[in-house]
């Protein structure tokens, strides 16, 4: 009887598995994916990469931008107008006539501007022509200027180009680093829904196997009641399991949509497809040297650069408020040839000099205190961020050395888990047959099967913990440990 039992079990089992394999097997979209495929795909399709990308492309053309107002500059500018007004103008004794003005202008120019970082200010190279025709007089003049040189600077102002220069390469430095580790984030993103789904799976697997060992149990239990050879209580509690395990199960089917859902969001695949991860078999046992990590992380993470970043920010508002507070003066100069005749030819002829300076002074007499107020409240977020910096940088160093803590012991722990479940399973089969037997209780059969479960469920654990903690240290050290070499700066196609 115990052998029919057996053969019973086996077969149910058996065609428990295959039926579902063929299931998945037999879908029009069956996609078999290893943890490396998943990283893949998420890199190219999750919305946090596509997201990252594009944060990244933005900071590209910010810098872009800002390396251009360090190169010459090439405009022209033209503004035809057509001018039929009646005028009040000024005669030579100082009294105003109204006069009739029917006017074409023409112009165009064409300037060639440098700024420069040192000082603030920027220097203008150009040439116009002015074409004036008077429509009532039919009369045409022309006005040159063949070349006009020029230079405007803030003396005690803000010098933007200065403290861009500082700020823009160390943004765009730090951009590229956050595009790095956001990748290796969603790896990291994409490990923990990978595994979720192999938990589902499992616990589905499990909760299947469970109940078919639990209907079996219960139907010989039926029988051996009935001649007397267990009791009412041992009936009852097999009875329990059974339905126990025909929740869980409907539970594990609910849990294992959810899952497949959430996979297919991170990796942007269709949800209709049919989905079979294979989890890896093994996890490489690396020793990650602390210093080395910590030297790897000050380099490529971009937290030392943010932090950076924002003290000089920092102290760029205190220079800002300082030359709002104070004296402000503003010089311009511009020197030039010109002249003006009836056609082209004549009006590049016999030219005069043209100048023009300008000096313009600021200075507050009675601001209530304003400048003053602003320039100490900037230097009080100095120093504020200069304190959350160090405070920041310490909990980063802190963070580094934990996470290589926590990743040089999980390798071990998953041998140990992987262990702990090879044991739990042979103990489950051993309760198992000795129940069978009439020789254990009820009690340690339960017992044995919550073992095997959470074993199994901890196995999966430990491999989902260690190859995320593989992938959130490669995204702060920019260091692939396993192979021994740089990661492979893979920036978007600008």
């Amino acid at each position: 009887m115990i052998f029919n039992t057996l053969k019973y079990i086996v077969a149910l089992i058996v065609t428990l598995i295959l039926g579902a394999n063929a299931h998945a097997e037999n879908g029009a979209d069956t996609l078999r994916l290893t943890l490396q495929d998943a990283i893949r795909l998420a890199q190219q399709n999750s919305p946090s990469a596509q997201s990252a990308r594009h944060q990244y492309l933005a900071a590209y053309w910010n810098y872009r931008y800002f390396k251009a107002n360090y190169l010459p500059s090439v405009r022209m500018t033209t503004s035809p107008r057509l001018n039929r007004t009646i005028n009040s103008v000024t005669q030579g004794d100082g009294t105003n006539v109204f006069v009739k003005q029917n006017q074409l202008v023409t112009d165009v120019e064409v300037e060639i501007n440098q700024n420069i970082a040192l000082t603030g200010g920027s220097v203008f190279l150009g040439t116009s022509l002015t074409r004036m025709d008077e429509l009532e007089k039919n009369t045409t003049s022309f006005n040159a200027m063949p070349i006009q040189i020029g230079y405007q600077q803030s003396l005690f102002g803000y010098n933007s180009l200065k403290w861009d220069k500082k700020m823009e390469p160390l943004s765009y430095q730090h951009a590229k680093k956050s595009y790095a580790e956001a990748l290796e984030l969603v790896s990291a993103q994409t490990c923990t829904v990978f595994f979720d789904w192999i938990t589902a799976q499992s616990n589905l697997e499990m909760a299947r196997l469970n109940y078919a060992s639990a209907d079996t149990l219960y139907r010989m239990a039926q029988g051996r009641y009935d001649i007397g050879s267990i009791n009412e209580n041992d009936m009852l509690q097999l009875e329990i399991n059974k339905l126990n395990a025909e929740t869980n199960t409907m539970d594990a089917e609910v849990e294992l949509q959810e899952a497949t859902q959430t996979l297919c969001y991170n990796l942007g695949i269709p949800e209709n497809t049919n989905i079979i991860l294979t989890i890896p078999e093994d996890v490489p046992s690396i020793e990650v040297p602390m210093d080395k990590a910590m030297v790897l992380a000050m380099e490529n993470a971009p937290d030392p650069d943010s932090y950076a970043l924002s003290k000089i920010q920092s102290e760029a508002n205190l220079a800002y408020a300082k030359a709002n507070a104070g004296l402000r003066a503003d010089i311009y100069a511009r020197f030039g040839l010109s002249q003006t005749a009836g056609d082209v030819k004549s009006s590049y002829r016999d030219l005069d000099q043209q100048e023009y300076v300008s000096l313009t002074v600021s200075i507050p007499l009675l601001d209530w205190g304003r400048g003053k107020g602003s320039v100490r409240m900037a230097r009080s977020r100095k120093d504020l961020t200069e304190t959350q910096s160090k405070r920041g940088m310490q909990v980063f160093r802190q963070n580094v050395q934990r996470l290589v803590m926590q990743y040089n012991m999980q390798a071990r722990k998953v041998a140990v888990a992987d262990r702990t479940s090879t044991q739990a399973e042979q103990r489950y089969n051993v309760a198992r047959h000795l129940y069978i037997k009439g020789r254990s209780t009820i009690l340690d059969l339960n017992s044995a099967i919550t073992e095997k479960d959470s074993a199994k469920r901890n196995y999966i654990y430990a491999m989902k913990t260690y190859w995320t903690l593989h992938y959130t240290l490669r995204s702060l050290t920019g260091y692939d440990f396993q192979f021994d070499m740089p990661l492979a700066e893979l920036l978007p196609v600008e």
